[in-house]
């Protein structure tokens, strides 16, 4: 089931919505609780009952796990072992080990299998028949999240947890399908308050425009790039230098518009259903360098490796050198992590030798440059510092979403050679005039309108007008302008608020005809 479906809008948030404060408002935040994983339950296995079967598999294996660890715990504390985190025993260790290796035994053969086996026959000449596995939606996310829940429960850090509350903190399905990857510390504990909710009608509306604000991102903005991503990596052959430019920028925004549209929807739900979804994007394209950029996109991944992965290889407690290499491994990760292809390790790896290089000069020049931009800074020469700080600012986020946008070719290609040879034909093909065929998939009917009212769709360059229009609004809005969440937060409610919001609600379900699938779910 997708937020931007008629049985999602119309069938089933109000059904969710409806029966959870009615439960609550019977006393009863149990049944609410069973209510809000059932409902979840449903939701993932709308898309494949296949699907469902694995999860509750994996929910209920995991927890039994979970209870195994907890239970050594607390006997370890009877014991008079105070904090076992620290030094658990060789049967914790194991079941830990047990733990960690089934959860990714399970991923692997789903989402690496196949990548694998011909890995393996390119390399070798091996004739092993791919198997054409099938992979379940979000499995990347809920894998991790439960590894990360049952390391917490070695190290001590978990409380002691119900079967309905952990179902339902893996299954809650605004974060589910595309993230974000929330700690038990975040979830748990509203789960557990549920009693204490009740509707709050501000705070629903809040929820509301947030979410319209993302389903507007998704079906108006990511979906509109969408059609000129396609089109281009579907006609590679014929793309002039301009078009492969285009495509680059295309998918940037697409993707962009598309994983910050279902970020949005997902903390709009919770806070609709009363509970707080960690933020997992803030404006990532506003980002000075490529540390910044990781801070701001996918954050809750990003944390995920730092904890599990970077901090436990010793982080940069064992010198610079050890930190640059940890760094490496953690990006290699991420991209693998991203998808079963060599060109996701490539994405990856382009990140992460940015990111090395920008740490390096963080750690040996940046103290030594802001010394001495002070000191040749005088009191007439503030007003000069400043506007040179600007342009630096604008100058250094030009630059790292331009890398960002380029590095995002090998993660849209389908292989290494598909995305080199549009990189080869942005940077040396044909120079010749815009394909009329890639303009077009940017004009949505409603803009075209416009411009036959305007009396401009009989000049020749009708088309283009539009297509640079809506580029326009992309980078201005992705790169300048107020975030949703920000722009919630400032929101006034009244008679014009709500009237625009209905427009926009409207105007997305209008447009659900063309309904895609989140690109985050194929993750």
């Amino acid at each position: 089931m997708l937020f931007n479906s008629y049985i999602f809008v119309f069938v089933f948030f109000p059904i969710c919505l409806l029966g959870y404060y009615s439960l609550l408002r019977g006393g009863r935040p149990g049944a609410a609780r069973v209510f809000l994983t059932a409902m979840s339950l449903w939701f993932y296995g709308y898309f494949n009952l296949s699907y469902l079967f694995l999860m509750v598999c994996s929910i209920a294996g995991n927890y039994l796990l979970h209870r195994l660890l907890s239970g050594k715990s607390l006997r370890l504390r009877r014991m008079g072992h105070g904090n076992v985190s620290g030094h658990g025993t060789s049967s914790r260790r194991a079941v830990l080990v047990l733990a960690v290796a089934l959860n990714l035994g399970v991923l692997f053969y789903f989402k690496y299998f196949d990548f694998f086996l011909d890995t393996v026959n390119g390399v070798f000449g091996a004739g092993f028949a791919l198997r054409g596995i099938l992979l379940p939606l979000g499995i990347s996310f809920f894998t991790f999240q439960q590894i990360s829940f049952i390391v917490d429960t070695y190290r001590g850090e978990v409380a002691d947890c119900s079967l309905s509350e952990y179902a339902l903190f893996v299954s809650f399905f605004p974060q589910l399908i595309a993230g974000p990857i929330v700690n038990h510390s975040e979830m748990l504990p509203q789960f557990r308050a549920l009693g204490k909710k009740k509707a709050d009608w501000e705070r629903i509306a809040g929820g509301a425009a947030l979410f319209i604000l993302g389903l507007s991102k998704k079906v108006l903005l990511a979906d509109t790039f969408g059609a000129g991503v396609d089109y281009g990596y579907d006609n590679l052959a014929v793309l002039g230098r301009a078009d492969a430019c285009l495509v680059i920028l295309f998918y940037a925004l697409q993707l962009y518009f598309d994983f910050s549209g279902y970020c949005d929807m997902a903390v709009g739900i919770g806070r609709m259903l009363g509970i707080e979804i960690p933020v997992n994007f803030h404006s990532p394209y506003k980002a000075t360098d490529i540390v910044d950029f990781w801070k701001r996109w996918h954050i809750t991944l990003n944390r995920f490796f730092t904890k599990y992965i970077y901090i436990p290889l010793g982080g940069n407690r064992k010198g610079q050198g050890r930190m640059y290499l940890n760094l490496l491994l953690v990006f290699f990760l991420s991209g693998l992590w991203h998808g079963a292809g060599f060109h996701f390790i490539v994405w990856g790896m382009l990140h992460g030798g940015l990111y090395v290089a920008t740490r390096f000069w963080q750690v040996h020049m940046q103290q030594k440059n802001d010394r001495s931009v002070i000191n040749s800074e005088g009191g007439g020469g503030k007003c000069h510092g400043r506007m040179r700080g600007k342009v630096m600012t604008i100058v250094s986020q030009a630059a790292t979403f331009l890398y960002v946008s380029v590095a995002w070719v090998y993660f849209r290609a389908e292989n290494i050679a598909q995305a080199n040879a549009l990189l080869r034909t942005a940077c040396r093909g044909e120079v010749k005039k815009i394909s009329m065929d890639l303009a077009e998939c940017l004009q949505p009917d409603e803009f075209w309108y416009v411009i036959k009212v305007l009396h401009l769709d009989n000049l020749s360059f009708s088309r283009y007008i539009l297509m640079f229009l809506i580029l326009g609004a992309g980078l201005y809005l992705s790169m300048a302008g107020r975030n949703a969440n920000e722009r919630v937060a400032r929101l006034k409610y009244g008679p014009v608020s709500a009237a625009v919001f209905v427009v926009l609600a409207v105007w997305c379900i209008l447009s659900f005809s063309g309904v895609s699938t989140f690109l985050y779910f194929n993750f």
